[in-house]
């Protein structure tokens, strides 16, 4: 082959090398969607830890491409304090930017304590949601304990300090004292909830007995906004926001740990204790 010919195969070649790695290169630039940003913050299952859901939130408030927020919760609750912070983190990327909440198959208790932060609240007709109530429950192992020949020695510095162990079952005094730190929790949904709400606190505490509802029902007691998909509240959202064209939706950024997942399983299943004594949001199925 003549020398000529053998440069333009050369050159022909190289020109093809070029194209096959820059077209994807651009195609990765601007072929990217364009339209502008709407984070998604995931609450699933049970609420033991509240610093990843903290931790999207802030992102997202601080982050000024973000127009909007859909926190899409599927959970039965779990901790009172975790769910707490949650709700008052939403509440603060509230006053910056617009939230609304998309319920899953189940937003009880502490997920729905966190969805009242929201400004609009969407749910499936049969999403189970209400069961705005506190719950702390003991398993008493004395007995067991006699049986098989073991025993428990305590040293206290005060007569309530060991409230609510299961090596003994509860005297009175005990009972009356943690019935009044539930009831204190209880007080402090109720009052959050009429408050995000929008609704008389006499009407939230009517609705407050730990029982769940329906979407449907939820809609017609004033607990939600909307019948609607994870779908509809982003278009009501992007609608809302006055974007134009298709949003962006950003999740975000949570690490998966087998450990937590596990514990978070056995938690939800069988309701154990993992501290004593433990108040929580929580919907027991």
């Amino acid at each position: 082959m003549p020398q000529s010919k053998t440069k333009k195969v050369l050159i022909v070649i190289a020109i093809i090398v070029v194209v096959l790695v820059l077209v994807p290169f651009f195609i990765g630039i601007f072929g990217k969607e364009s339209g502008e940003k709407i984070g998604v913050v995931e609450i699933e299952g049970t609420i033991m830890d509240s610093k990843n859901a903290m931790d999207d939130i802030v992102r997202f408030r601080d982050d000024e491409s973000i127009k909007g927020v859909i926190v899409r919760i599927n959970s039965p609750g779990g901790g009172a304090a975790a769910s707490q912070e949650i709700h008052r983190e939403v509440k603060k990327l509230r006053g910056k930017k617009k939230v609304f909440v998309s319920m899953a198959s189940v937003c009880a208790s502490g997920g729905y304590y966190i969805a009242t932060a929201g400004e609009k609240i969407y749910a499936s007709p049969s999403t189970i949601t209400g069961s705005i109530g506190v719950i702390m429950q003991q398993t008493v192992v004395e007995d067991l304990m006699k049986k098989i020949g073991i025993q428990e020695n305590t040293i206290k510095s005060g007569e309530l300090k060991d409230a609510g162990t299961p090596f003994r079952k509860m005297r009175e005094d005990e009972k009356r004292y943690l019935n009044d730190v539930l009831k204190d929790i209880h007080e402090q949904f109720i009052r959050d909830v009429a408050e995000g709400r929008k609704m008389p606190v006499d009407t939230v505490r009517k609705l407050s007995d730990g029982r769940i509802f329906t979407g449907i029902q939820a809609k017609n007691t004033g607990l939600i906004d909307a019948i609607g998909t994870f779908y509809d509240a982003v278009d009501a959202l992007k609608v809302s926001l006055n974007i134009v064209g298709k949003p962006v939706l950003v999740y975000g950024k949570k690490p998966f740990s087998i450990i937590r997942w596990l514990i978070s399983s056995i938690a939800r299943e069988y309701g154990m204790e993992l501290d004593t004594p433990s108040f929580k949001y929580m919907y027991n199925r």
